[in-house]
């Protein structure tokens, strides 16, 4: 069964001077205020689409990592994922990197590399984000 989630953007003024809010609708956890200077800037506060977008991937690929670790027999004991979303200016977002370490019992380095990079590659945000570059760090915890 197919799942729909709703977030909804408000934005008033141009887009340099202008402001905003990003509502989480489907949760309802809540709604935070974007400017472009929180974009392109410093965040003060305030989120950006970028965030937005590292926030779902991170979580995304921890689920996905998540899953294929069990599914061949090696559950992980703890997963922890950083999206850096890199946004230029007049580019667009020109990359993503995801950096994850974990405990993982009856896994070496290799192995862990391997398989997080078969959970980047399969995490649906990453076939999603297809369009753009996405590179991966992979530390197993000893």
């Amino acid at each position: 069964m197919a799942t729909v989630r709703t977030a909804n953007a408000h934005w008033e003024g141009s887009l340099f001077e202008g402001q905003g809010t990003v509502e989480l609708a489907s949760s309802g956890i809540g709604s935070y205020p974007v400017t472009w200077a929180s974009r392109a800037e410093e965040a003060n506060g305030k989120t950006s689409p970028e965030e937005l977008i590292a926030a779902a991937h991170s979580t995304c690929f921890s689920m996905a990592f998540s899953n294929g670790l069990a599914k061949a027999g090696t559950p992980p004991t703890a997963l922890d994922t950083t999206a850096e979303v890199t946004f230029q200016p007049g580019e667009g977002i020109t990359g993503i990197k995801l950096i994850v370490k974990g405990a993982v019992p009856g896994l070496n380095a290799e192995q862990f590399a391997a398989a997080a990079e078969d959970a980047k590659t399969n995490c649906p945000v990453s076939q999603a984000l297809a369009g753009t570059t996405i590179t991966l760090e992979a530390t197993l915890a000893e």
